[in-house]
């Protein structure tokens, strides 16, 4: 599976964190930034790694800033991105198997190091349930189409 990781500047200490840890556990990471805690701005960087996913040129993306908020809504403005904000395994793993989630945000200043690890390793050992909820993707990948809730 190839993961594309992109953070700001407050994210950057955990995400070379996660790149070590997610090399290491065979994953093929394709990092786009950034490489300092020199500051820049989110937005750049969440819209740039959804579109690396929402291309197929990465099968999933995980993105990190200071609380992943604001990461998070950049990433969520790109058509064909379901980008959940986690803050626990159990989170992580329900936006997989009910929200089939193709990006991960997280938080470097409200997440130990660990914590992360372990939500981001439940986030990609998950699969998605389809079955009753693939009528709700359905449902949510239409707003994008329309700009409005289908009744």
């Amino acid at each position: 599976m190839k993961i594309v990781l992109a953070c700001d500047h407050g994210g950057f200490q955990l995400k070379e964190a996660l790149k070590e840890h997610l090399t290491k556990s065979g994953y093929d990471i394709s990092d786009i930034g950034v490489y300092n805690t020199d500051s820049v701005d989110y937005p750049d960087y969440g819209k740039r790694a959804a579109e690396i996913v929402a291309s197929g040129e990465c099968d999933r993306g995980i993105i990190i800033c200071g609380t992943g908020i604001g990461i998070s809504i950049a990433a969520n403005k790109v058509k064909g991105i379901r980008c959940a904000l986690c803050t626990n395994e159990y989170m992580s793993k329900m936006s997989r198997l009910h929200n089939n989630s193709n990006m991960l945000a997280l938080g470097e200043r409200v997440l130990g190091k660990g914590i992360a690890i372990d939500i981001a390793d439940a986030w990609l050992s998950a699969e998605f349930e389809g079955g009753r909820h693939e009528l709700r993707i359905n449902k949510l990948m239409e707003i994008e189409k329309t700009d409005k809730a289908e009744d």
